[in-house]
């Protein structure tokens, strides 16, 4: 049974909301966040890295490509290993946007906290610290623990 009724997720999601409502306002949509995302962490990737990693369509990722480097978040340099390719590297302008984000998700979750008492606050963050580098030392474990609980929990419903 999960105890946290999905809260966690549910808080994620309202900030991400906000963020992304945010984010519109500067012109900027989620798609086009995936892609500058994808690019300040691999940059020099080519359209099809992308295309391949992220699982969209190669038009899609054109046009993505196209119109965040037309707003100034990407630049395109020849690949000299492929004259048909083109490496994308994000700018200062998509660095800044990183920040943006980072800001807009901070200013949420300060908002939520403001009505807590200092010293609940405190108890609060510790939790959320513990459970974060849990979740990150699972993950770098490649989810193996977790897997295993997914998979049990398959078996028992397919006993009922």
């Amino acid at each position: 049974m999960d105890n946290t009724e999905r809260k966690i997720t549910k808080i994620a999601r309202e900030a991400n909301r906000f963020t992304v409502q945010t984010m519109k306002e500067d012109g900027i949509g989620t798609a086009e966040m995936d892609v500058i995302h994808f690019v300040r962490h691999n940059p020099g990737t080519t359209q099809k890295e992308m295309w391949e990693a992220l699982k969209i369509d190669k038009g899609a990722t054109a046009r993505r490509v196209a119109r965040l480097e037309e707003k100034g978040y990407l630049t395109r340099e020849p690949n000299p290993l492929d004259g048909r390719s083109q490496l994308l590297y994000p700018t200062e302008k998509a660095e800044a946007l990183r920040n943006s984000k980072a800001e807009i998700e901070g200013s949420f979750y300060e908002w939520l906290l403001d009505g807590l008492p200092d010293d609940e606050k405190e108890v609060f963050c510790k939790t959320l610290n513990t459970l974060y580098l849990k979740s990150k030392e699972e993950r770098r474990a490649g989810f193996l623990h977790v897997a295993q609980r997914v998979k049990e929990k398959e078996a028992q419903n397919e006993d009922k």
